[in-house]
């Protein structure tokens, strides 16, 4: 099923899709057949588990035999918000793609991930706002997993067990703001041979707050599809292009981490709970076409479209807005 968040009339709702061009909304077929609770929103329809998930099939087979027992929105009239509007937590998989590896001058053996908060979502169709001391900009074509319920310490064996489904995501990345944000420093560890000393070990470090988590760094959507629908989510292709140009062509296989092996890895340390969201990581092999690589996909100054599309799952298309002429806003105190 292809699940959806959105505003209709000025009224947000969830809906499930009939066909390429209609969605049911969730909450009034529920109510009108009775079929079971109408969630408030995607959050709580992920949390009511396979129960809720009954519900959502029993409506759509009765909309299938009986079209006029549910109305349908038509979906060229709706607004489209990311699928799940406030996950407690998104996750970002950094350079799990075999692609990356001739780039590693080092790694760790293990997925490195980072976060990125509920404020940068940003849904289908909406535009990405690119402000002159953003700097360079440029976006990553990603698959995110939504996760179905609490975990902690999973084990990989279990699959896709915790998964509840899987929809498009962007990870836009601010290349200059991470720059920006690089520290060179000497770092202070207890002393190997004398734990009560400390050493100092040179270090290059960079935070991810503001070059990833920027409001409108993640573009997600359009549509969030259950597990039953993706029968093999390491197979699926990807593709991202900037106004029509395609940038990267590439395929979920040759993520270096699998979903299990991700959802095992990160709750070692945190804890995951349904509706979180891991994005798996960028997707960048050069188009069979040529054209531009994808980092040098610059949004400061290309015009969008911004376009992700992966197979079995749509395609997110974000246009593109810039604010010219602006500067940072003082953000100092005055001092004496």
């Amino acid at each position: 099923m292809r699940l959806a968040s959105y505003s209709y009339d000025g009224v947000d709702g969830i809906g499930v899709e009939i066909d390429d061009s209609h969605v049911i909304d969730l909450t009034k077929a529920l109510t009108v057949t009775r079929a079971g609770t109408a969630p408030a929103d995607m959050l709580s329809l992920i949390r009511g588990g396979e129960t809720a998930l009954s519900a959502v099939r029993t409506v759509l087979d009765l909309a299938r035999t009986n079209p006029s027992a549910v109305p349908r929105i038509p979906v060229k009239d709706i607004r489209w918000h990311p699928p799940v509007r406030r996950p407690g937590k998104i996750c970002g998989v950094a350079m799990n793609n075999s692609a990356a590896d001739a780039r590693k001058v080092s790694a760790p053996d293990h997925p490195a991930f980072f976060m990125k908060p509920a404020t940068c979502l940003l849904g289908h169709k909406e535009p990405i706002v690119v402000r002159d001391h953003y700097g360079r900009l440029h976006p990553e074509p990603e698959l995110a997993v939504i996760v179905g319920k609490t975990i902690k310490d999973y084990d990989p064996r279990d699959g896709d067990d915790a998964v509840f489904g899987y929809a498009v995501f962007d990870d836009l990345t601010g290349n200059d703001m991470r720059s920006q944000d690089r520290v060179h420093y000497w770092a202070l560890y207890p002393d190997p041979e004398n734990p009560d000393e400390v050493t100092r070990v040179e270090q290059h470090l960079s935070y991810t707050a503001r070059y990833k988590g920027t409001d409108g760094f993640g573009p997600f959507g359009p549509w969030l599809v259950t597990k039953d629908a993706v029968p093999d989510p390491h197979a699926l292709d990807i593709s991202c292009s900037i106004g029509g140009e395609t940038l990267t062509e590439d395929n979920t296989r040759y993520y270096t981490y699998t979903v299990p092996e991700v959802l095992a890895f990160i709750s070692r340390f945190l804890t995951l709970e349904a509706g979180d969201v891991i994005s798996m990581g960028t997707a960048f092999r050069a188009s069979k076409k040529g054209g531009r690589p994808l980092h040098t996909g610059d949004l400061s100054r290309l015009d969008g479209p911004v376009e992700v599309t992966i197979s079995g799952l749509g395609t997110l298309s974000n246009p593109v807005e810039r604010v010219r002429g602006e500067t940072l806003p003082d953000w100092r105190l005055k001092r004496p």
